[in-house]
């Protein structure tokens, strides 16, 4: 019996111990708090994940935002160190430990939900601690000896969560744009490639979803391809929103606890760093308090997304049908369409498409109410607009790259249901208007709405135009004023 109990009194002191192991106490302004003893972040970033369990969406689910951070801590390393306040060799160790996080590595490190009050402050103190226990073990200390390396002193010296923070989101805002923007071109080219293959199809204009003139299948497809660059070049506008900064501002944007020169500093280390060319804001102050660059950007992704949900819904109802619909083109058949109809098939990549544009536009409605509601010298809701901004550049990079791989560059038109609305349309009779006029077009669209029968088919009957006239009249050039010239780059 005493065996027995002076085993379990082992067993539970070794127990207590492996655990007791398992964790470090750091200090912060509540008081000490336990984190788990191979961990890089501390004691905030340790609270955070306590006090936002919200949506199972965290901080590292966005790579890029990672490495801007690395590069956010490592310009400010260098400008602090430029500007005599740091030492070379911490700023080596901060800087090594920078490259880190750039190089995509301590991703697991960053646990904090992206819904957290605070703005930002938690997710800015996870990268200064993730940060500063990295350098510290590359200096050859233990994590947490904060007296060497600290989050606060060193890592976010000459700084404030409120010139930091916004800087990280619109650092992260323009690498994802890059991405966005290479998928917008690949698509744009898919739409050219089209509009190349078909620009000799003619097919009948609708407008109000009735019949109008005639144009060509290619001029369609040329046409989206426009509507998608004007998207892009939008993008390329406003992401100049997104350069201009208020690092060096620190916590209101008067520069407080910033050393002479270093506002010059940060930003020539940044632009190095980086490759994009940042500016500071003429006024901190305004800068710091307004989320100016946010809505502009956030405006020109809802832009793209009502494009691409109105190419999207056109898409599907030219596949109409088939049997009783369009049915001009065809879309790729992804998905089996219903559990009860046999031989259905939806299009769902379009609808998917469509819905996540709608996603993008609702986003956009959450940056302009959160940026109408900051208070004073602070906008306390920049994590919302940061995340939503971020889902709704991730949707589009995603969507945009299946749209294109699994819809559009499969379509193919059904020439002959094109032929066949061009001989029967009434529609045909505007643009024979200039050769038989106005009046007896009227009279042809009248007999021939009562008749059922194609305007063509009238003609002939009537004997109006010769089958030579008939056939110049229908050419793309004479019907759709089709100029090649102006798509051969395209």
């Amino acid at each position: 019996m005493k065996k027995t109990l002076s085993i379990i009194i082992f067993l539970s002191v070794t127990i207590f111990a492996v655990k007791a192991q398992e964790y470090r106490t750091e200090t912060d302004l509540l008081g000490e708090t336990k984190v788990p003893a191979n961990a890089y972040y501390g004691a905030q970033a340790a609270r955070a994940m306590e006090n936002f369990k919200i949506s199972g969406q965290y901080i590292n689910d966005y790579p890029d935002f990672m490495k801007a951070w690395g590069i956010i801590k490592m310009a400010t390393a260098k400008a602090n160190t430029d500007a005599g306040k740091m030492k070379p060799e911490t700023m080596k160790y901060i800087v090594d430990a920078c490259q880190e996080l750039i190089n995509g590595k301590y991703l697991d490190q960053f646990n904090v939900d992206l819904y957290q009050g605070g703005a930002g402050t938690s997710t800015n103190m996870n990268a200064n601690e993730v940060i500063a226990n990295i350098a510290l073990e590359k200096a050859g200390y233990k994590k947490g000896e904060y007296d060497k390396i600290s989050p606060n002193d060193h890592v976010n010296m000459s700084q404030s969560t409120n010139d930091t923070y916004p800087t990280s989101l619109k650092l992260t805002m323009l690498l994802q744009n890059d991405r966005l923007k290479e998928q917008l071109k690949l698509l744009i080219a898919s739409f050219n490639t089209l509009g190349h293959k078909y620009i000799d199809v003619v097919k009948m204009g609708r407008t109000e979803l009735q019949d109008a003139v005639p144009m060509t299948v290619g001029q369609e497809f040329f046409s989206y391809a426009a509507m998608l660059q004007w998207g892009l070049d939008n993008l390329e506008n406003a992401e100049k929103s997104l350069l201009v900064l208020n690092m060096g501002g620190t916590a209101i944007g008067t520069g407080l606890n910033t050393p002479k020169g270093y506002d010059e500093y940060i930003i020539k280390h940044l632009n190095e760093i980086s490759g994009y060319k940042f500016v500071n804001a003429n006024d901190m102050i305004a800068a710091t308090s307004s989320l100016h660059g946010f809505v502009v950007y956030s405006s020109a992704l809802k832009t793209l997304a009502t494009t691409l949900s109105k190419i999207s819904n056109d898409l599907i109802l030219l596949s109409s049908g088939p049997r009783n619909g369009l049915f001009e083109i065809n879309l790729p058949p992804r998905q089996p369409g219903s559990s009860i109809m046999p031989g259905k098939v939806n299009p769902v990549i379009p609808e998917l498409m469509a819905l996540v544009s709608y996603r993008v536009i609702g986003n956009d409605v959450t940056v302009n109410i959160a940026a109408s509601d900051g208070d004073l010298q602070l906008n306390a809701y920049e994590p919302v607009v940061g995340l939503t901004i971020f889902e709704s550049q991730k949707l589009l990079i995603n969507t945009t790259k299946t749209f294109r791989e699994q819809c559009i560059d499969g379509i193919t038109i059904n020439e002959d249901i094109d032929k066949k609305n061009i001989e029967t349309t009434i529609g045909i009779v505007t643009a024979l208007n200039p050769i038989l006029g106005h009046h007896v077009g009227d009279e042809l669209a009248k007999e021939a709405k009562e008749s059922g029968k194609g305007i063509l088919e009238l003609i002939r009957e009537k004997n109006l135009l010769t089958e030579e006239q008939i056939k110049e009249l229908l050419s793309p050039q004479s019907m759709t004023g089709l100029d090649k010239e102006k798509y051969k780059d395209r």
